[in-house]
């Protein structure tokens, strides 16, 4: 076990950056999709939804300080339920890593390399996130802390400067004109707030474990208001009938925005750049949760076996779709399906515990016995 050497700032870094990614792009068409001027409304509900889950996790990784979510489940349901359970999270999280890296790779050979197969975009970004995974968690939170800043500052900058471009009216009705896709949409919404499960395999290094809900409600309010914005500046921008025309909202209202004077006349070369290196940060955390989910599931000291045993895997799985269509409907499945493995498994561990009165070992406790 690594030295527990992560603070509050950086858990908080690490969520950010895991939940800004690849989904950024077509997020107002989701939120737009589902409940048309309503979007804003359902995007403030997906993440609520999506920061239940996190509160879940956090107490769960507060209640078993010294352990990830592979290992505290079988304390609490037991051996054979905890390895479904498990290989479940894996499973999701391997697929979610493919469907990234293929999202990012059909944005890349659209709008930039467009005489470059996709494949090449694919494995590029995947051997970038299986080399960077072979490093220790101490590292993978300085990795992220270092990106977070280059993240959001220009993203709030280019949203900034965008709503010079609004018109209020578009967002009328409030509460939208079909309230009946508000649940579907809701539910699509906090599945692009998954990355958050991070946060189980980050506590246990963290200096102090009890910190770790100050750590999630920083990493949501920061992540879940970026979002939040980034859907009202296109909605108002663009109203939500011409966004449902739009394949990547967000791209196209960088193109739309303009610094002043004229210095840039389109600001889409900055945001990819700012979108390449938040697509990194999101596919680096899910390929790393899955291989240290996978060490720990096999008792294993370290997760290095497994950095490029799974890279031939998540490789041919990206590759499936057959084509972008096809791409975000298995990533809007996919999501939904998912929020049962980082929602309702974790409320159902955390039930199970209280009812058997089941704790790890206090961080203060060991620290006593070490020196005791």
């Amino acid at each position: 076990m690594e030295s527990r050497q992560i603070t509050v700032i950086q858990a908080a870094a690490i969520l950010v950056s895991t939940i800004i990614g690849v989904g950024v792009l077509a997020l107002p068409l989701f939120a737009v999709k589902a409940a048309d001027s309503a979007a804003p409304l359902v995007t403030l509900l997906g993440m609520l939804l999506a920061f239940f889950g996190l509160v879940l996790i956090t107490i769960l990784g507060m209640r078993f300080p010294d352990k990830s979510v592979t290992q505290y489940s079988e304390e609490i349901i037991g051996k054979g339920l905890a390895w479904i359970g498990s290989i479940l999270i894996i499973a999701f999280f391997a697929v979610l890593t493919s469907l990234t890296a293929r999202e990012f790779g059909e944005v890349v050979v659209t709008s930039v390399l467009r005489s470059t197969p996709v494949e090449v975009t694919v494995i590029v970004m995947l051997l970038l996130a299986a080399i960077s995974t072979r490093n220790g968690i101490i590292t993978f939170a300085y990795i992220h802390t270092f990106y977070f800043p280059l993240l959001i500052v220009p993203a709030l900058i280019i949203v900034a400067l965008s709503l010079k471009n609004a018109d209020l009216i578009n967002l009328l009705p409030v509460l939208g004109n079909q309230p009946t896709g508000m649940v579907t949409g809701t539910l699509t919404i906090a599945a692009l707030f998954q990355g958050s499960f991070v946060l189980t395999a980050v506590i246990p290094a963290m200096k102090k474990p009890e910190n770790a809900m100050k750590a999630s409600v920083w990493g949501m309010v920061i992540a879940g208001g970026l979002y939040f914005v980034i859907v009202i500046a296109a909605v108002s921008v663009f109203g939500a009938e011409e966004i449902k025309q739009l394949l990547w909202p967000t791209l196209e209202l960088a193109k739309a925005t303009s610094l002043p004077a004229n210095i840039l006349e389109r600001l889409d070369a900055a945001f990819l750049a700012v979108w390449v290196t938040a697509v990194f940060t999101t596919l680096f955390s899910s390929y790393f949760l899955t291989i240290h989910s996978m060490s720990k599931l096999f008792r294993l000291r370290e997760h290095k076996l497994f950095s490029y045993f799974l890279l031939p895997i998540v490789f041919v799985m990206a590759m499936l779709p057959q084509s972008i269509v096809e791409m975000y409907e298995i990533i809007e499945n996919v999501g939904r399906i998912g929020l049962y493995i980082t929602i309702i498994y974790p409320g159902l561990l955390l039930l199970i515990s209280i009812l058997r009165k089941k704790r790890g070992n206090r961080v203060e406790d060991k620290k006593v016995d070490q020196n005791g």
